[in-house]
């Protein structure tokens, strides 16, 4: 190899590390994030609620602003559900539709969601809303990353 290989090597070695940089770093130990919402403040009426998550992307870091409607099932379960309308990706809100009063709407396709976030068949959307990873600490909501509805 010789003197111009250890040079070369010397100098690449820098440049190779800081491409490889992000790949080296540990994820935190939970993505779970705090929303400031209270398990007694939640009730059968959904509520959006914006949060923020730290994020990386590379060697780019920020915090992105997310939301989630949140509320109680007929079964007393805490749902969150992402605002995303699966059809083009608008957001959705809970009630705005006269004709519709208790279903998620979305106005820029006239998309509609059952409470549960299932696709109302005949609309726009092809399927469910994703729905959040969820835990529940000290009596405060702590949600993750969007995941696909149980019944996509």
């Amino acid at each position: 190899m010789g003197t111009g290989g250890f040079m070369a090597a010397g100098m690449l070695m820098p440049m190779v590390r800081f491409a490889i940089d992000p790949i080296l770093k540990t994820e935190a130990a939970s993505d779970m994030v705090d929303i400031d919402m209270k398990v007694d403040d939640i009730t059968t009426e959904p509520q959006m609620k914006k949060f923020k998550v730290h994020q990386v992307d590379g060697w780019y870091e920020s915090d992105v602003e997310q939301a989630a409607f949140v509320f109680k099932n007929d079964k007393g379960d805490i749902v969150a559900l992402s605002p995303v309308c699966k059809h083009l990706g608008c957001t959705v809100d809970w009630g705005t539709n006269p004709a519709y009063p208790d279903e998620f709407f979305c106005p820029c396709h006239a998309g509609r969601y059952y409470k549960d976030g299932v696709n109302v068949e005949g609309t726009p959307p092809l399927a469910p809303l994703d729905v959040y990873e969820m835990d529940i600490k000290d009596g405060k909501v702590f949600l993750g990353k969007p995941m696909p509805h149980p019944k996509a």
